[in-house]
């Protein structure tokens, strides 16, 4: 099913009301044991970790240098969340240098945002950091990387780059570079020798090793070649929609023989076409239990905390990064104009808590939904940071 344009600014607006929900399409869930924990209360004492996301609007933008906005900021305040891992630098394949170049100009960018927002933001480069993040009420901010060729060239730059504070590195995007495949790759070659050597280097630094955007056989290599967990910090399962940047039945088993964590993201991805809906995170969250265990299950929407408003601007901004993402090669199945890179009826601040709520309707236990909203993620930073 998909939605044209008017439709779905009525989804975004009747999201924020909790009124669009099409959970009843979904076979029952397990039965509730005894009376449940009211949502609201088990979000306020959970850890929630965004496996990638970040603050941000339609009228915010780090790339360009654009302060975050007055409502960027409050929605962050207020939205619940603990922590995100938030992208930094360019992705896509590009000359190392300017790759680099980026990361720096976005950890610039972030550290003026926390500094001038001190009583919203703080930077998590340890467990100890997210601990603090949760206590005093701010969004913490562990920088991330969601492609390697800023350091393939130079792998002495890990080390910089753990220094500005990186703590979570995927080792490719979509595509091939020199340290191996990503999922769009049509080779699917798997770890070259160097990328072998990040792992490596990328261990001895506890930096969590990060593979969503990784073929599968560069997935299969870095799960052998790490001594750590690692992470599929935003992804969904291809048993349900069998899509390249889905895992496999196979991988998350495989990541939670390792003691990893695979957050399910709000993307196109979790369907094979149309706009996906909350039914549509849910069908692989407990696909994702039923296969990996609720040990090892999380969220990663990949999108900004604040709700998404389909004005003229954002339309145009989306349709243009479409079709950059086209011309560089690194555009997946599914990205098209009719479809958007959020959820209509999990469009808030809050939809973390929304979540929640759909989860424990569905049967799921609070120590399984506190596990889901973060506790599993901040288990697994604590084994990996140290």
């Amino acid at each position: 099913m998909s939605f044209d344009r008017r439709e779905l600014l009525v989804l975004g607006a009747l999201s924020g009301l909790g009124l669009t929900s099409r959970l009843n399409a979904l076979p029952a869930a397990r039965p509730k044991a005894g009376a449940p924990e009211p949502a609201e209360g088990l979000y306020r004492r959970a850890v929630v970790f965004d496996g990638c996301g970040g603050p941000g609007d339609g009228d915010s933008d780090a790339e360009k240098g654009v302060r975050l906005t007055p409502r960027a900021v409050a929605d962050s305040k207020g939205s619940g969340v603990t922590c995100v891992n938030l992208t930094v630098g360019p992705i896509g394949s590009r000359p190392g240098a300017e790759a680099f170049e980026g990361i720096v100009r976005d950890v610039a960018y972030w550290e003026r945002e926390i500094e001038a927002r001190p009583d919203v933001f703080m930077k998590v480069k340890t467990t100890r950091d997210l601990a603090a993040a949760k206590a005093e009420g701010r969004l913490g901010l562990a920088f991330g990387l969601q492609d390697g060729v800023a350091f393939s060239g130079d792998l002495s730059r890990l080390e910089t780059l753990h220094a500005l504070g990186v703590r979570i590195v995927q080792p490719t995007y979509n595509l091939r570079n020199l340290l191996g495949d990503g999922c769009l790759e049509p080779g699917d070659a798997g770890l070259s020798k160097r990328g072998r050597d990040a792992v490596e280097r990328m261990d001895a630094l506890r930096i969590l090793i990060d593979l969503s955007h990784c073929g599968r056989a560069t997935t299969r290599d870095a799960l052998a070649a790490g001594t750590r967990p690692v992470a599929f910090t935003h992804t969904g399962c291809a048993a349900v929609a069998d899509h390249p940047r889905n895992k496999t039945d196979e991988q998350l088993r495989a990541l939670a023989k390792k003691g990893g964590v695979a957050g399910i993201y709000f993307m196109p991805y979790l369907r094979m076409s149309g706009q996906p809906n909350a039914d549509d995170v849910i069908r692989h969250l407990e696909h994702a239990l039923d296969v990996a265990g609720e040990d090892h299950v999380g969220i990663g929407t990949d999108g900004t905390i604040s709700a998404v408003e389909l004005t003229p601007k954002v339309l145009e901004e989306f349709r243009k990064q479409l079709g950059a993402r086209k011309k560089a090669g690194i555009g997946a199945p599914g990205e098209v104009e009719e479809v958007y890179t959020f959820v209509p009826d999990l469009n808030s601040p809050r939809r973390l808590e929304g979540l929640a709520g759909l989860l424990e309707r569905r049967g799921h236990s609070a120590a399984r939904i506190e596990k889901i909203l973060g506790g599993n993620f901040a288990r697994l930073l604590s084994e990996v940071w140290g």
